[in-house]
């Protein structure tokens, strides 16, 4: 069993999660967990327009594929590393950080460094719709 400890804790505040809210709907948040254009492709503008792409094709991909929607994109940035620009052009919004603290495994701790936590919505109503009851007409 993994748990998620304090991962994205100004994630969870944007959306205004309840903790029961977080369990039925958190698998309508995908991770954009590894984003790489080689350095030695150099083609202007082309990190925010794939971003760009992802964010329009992500629901309809999902569907067809996995049979639900994802309502909002997230990914951690590590700032001694990256800034972020691509997703900041891409429209992404950026919340806060992450507390640095990693994942907890039972009778393990993991520490890591503190990361920007981005978000892309991917309907005008997310945040209503991951704070809603399952089987509610808002989910």
């Amino acid at each position: 069993m993994v748990l998620i400890v304090d991962v994205a804790a100004d994630r969870a505040r944007w959306i205004g999660w309840t903790a029961q809210a977080r369990r039925e709907n958190v698998p309508r948040v995908v991770n954009n967990s590894r984003f790489l254009i080689f350095p030695h492709v150099r083609v202007p503008h082309l990190a925010s327009h794939v971003l760009g792409q992802l964010a329009r094709r992500a629901r309809a991909d999902w569907l067809e594929h996995w049979g639900f929607e994802p309502l909002l994109l997230e990914t951690f940035v590590d700032p001694r590393h990256y800034a972020g620009t691509c997703y900041r052009a891409a429209g992404w919004q950026l919340l806060g950080a992450t507390s640095g603290r990693g994942l907890a495994r039972p009778g393990q701790s993991y520490h890591s460094t503190p990361r920007q936590v981005w978000v892309q919505p991917l309907t005008s109503d997310c945040r209503d719709r991951l704070c809603a009851a399952p089987g509610s007409p808002r989910s």
